[in-house]
């Protein structure tokens, strides 16, 4: 990679009531809760400490507006929110547990029935296909604005990190939403040299036990 390669780090948002107790976000209103508060400041922190952080760009959720503004109390830079980096629309079954809907609704279970679930859309909702196209687009547009050796923060949720991780890795998407792993504000940094890609850390939570 060249020394004017950008930098584009990807976070989760910090932790809701509802992730807390395994239920179905999707694009409700769920707040950050204190621990999810915690994390964020701690992520804030973390990012200015590591960073020449740019800008800040953010899904348009509550959650991940929450988040991105209590990490900028760290960064102080230009924040943009756009609906591209938000969740998958899981339509009237968002509020369920993850143990209820994938049980009772296996048509929408990846482990179970693969490519097809990401096919079926939730009524009211979208269907993941739909959600990782409008996430590649969000990803394209951060990239398309890079300038050579910036640094843009995104914060987004678990659902975009996994397809965008496929994408990046060159995975399929059942196998990038099965073996993917991202903790609320976990940090996941990628290269970027004249619009290649490479994921240098993935999922990093270790910056909280320094």
């Amino acid at each position: 990679m060249t020394s004017d390669a950008a930098t584009v780090v990807l976070a989760r948002h910090g932790r809701t009531v509802w992730n807390h107790e395994r239920r179905i976000q999707g694009w409700a209103p769920a707040p950050l809760d204190e621990t999810g508060r915690e994390q964020a400041r701690a992520l804030g922190a973390h990012l200015a400490e590591t960073y020449d952080v740019t800008r800040l760009v953010a899904s348009d959720l509550r959650r991940t507006k929450e988040t991105a503004r209590l990490v900028n109390h760290a960064l102080d830079v230009d924040v943009t929110f756009s609906r591209d980096w938000r969740e998958r629309d899981f339509g009237v079954y968002q509020g369920m547990g993850y143990e209820a809907l994938f049980e009772g609704y296996p048509e929408f279970a990846v482990g179970e029935t693969g490519i097809a679930a990401a096919e079926t859309e939730p009524e009211g909702g979208e269907t993941l296909l739909e959600a990782r196209d409008r996430v590649l687009t969000g990803w394209q547009a951060v990239v398309d604005s890079l300038s050579p050796d910036e640094t843009v923060v995104v914060v987004t949720h678990g659902g975009p990190l996994y397809v965008l991780l496929g994408y990046l890795q060159d995975r399929d998407l059942v196998t990038a939403l099965t073996e993917h792993s991202q903790d609320n504000c976990a940090v996941t940094e990628v290269r970027v040299d004249g619009g290649d890609p490479t994921v240098v850390r993935e999922g990093d939570v270790g910056y909280r036990e320094a």
